[in-house]
């Protein structure tokens, strides 16, 4: 009787790393569904703030820092490498635009309807 639990126990030993092994890999499916749901819905919501904070450049820096930060999370989250990259960089670029005046804040509306194309393009292609 000890002989079959001994054979036993191998087998249900990889039974139960190759059952580890494809949670792993959904739990990355479902990372990289979530990111490609969340980030172009954190750019698309960046872009209509930024239309109407054009004449309050406090709030438009913060909407600015926050969206920065979202998509850094993304970034963190997505286990696609170049939706990653993407969301890291545009993460940076909003975060390096400073809105001191309303002539910043329009260049900025501008500089983030253009970031926002790119981006959309680049995670279109990452997710698709």
């Amino acid at each position: 009787m000890r002989l079959i639990k001994s054979r036993f126990v191998p087998l249900a030993l990889f039974a139960v790393c190759v059952l580890a092994a494809g949670c792993g890999e959904v739990n990355d499916t479902i990372d990289k569904a979530q990111a490609c749901l969340e980030a172009p819905k954190i750019v698309t919501e960046l872009a209509a703030k930024v239309k109407d904070l054009t004449d309050d450049p406090k709030a438009m820096e913060k909407a600015l820092d926050d969206a920065a930060g979202k998509l850094n999370d993304v970034a963190d989250k997505a286990a696609n490498t170049t939706l990653k990259q993407a969301s890291e960089d545009l993460a940076k670029t909003l975060g390096g635009i400073n809105v001191q005046n309303v002539n910043d804040a329009v260049d900025a509306a501008q500089k983030v309807g253009s970031e926002a194309v790119d981006y959309a393009q680049q995670v279109a292609k990452a997710c698709s």
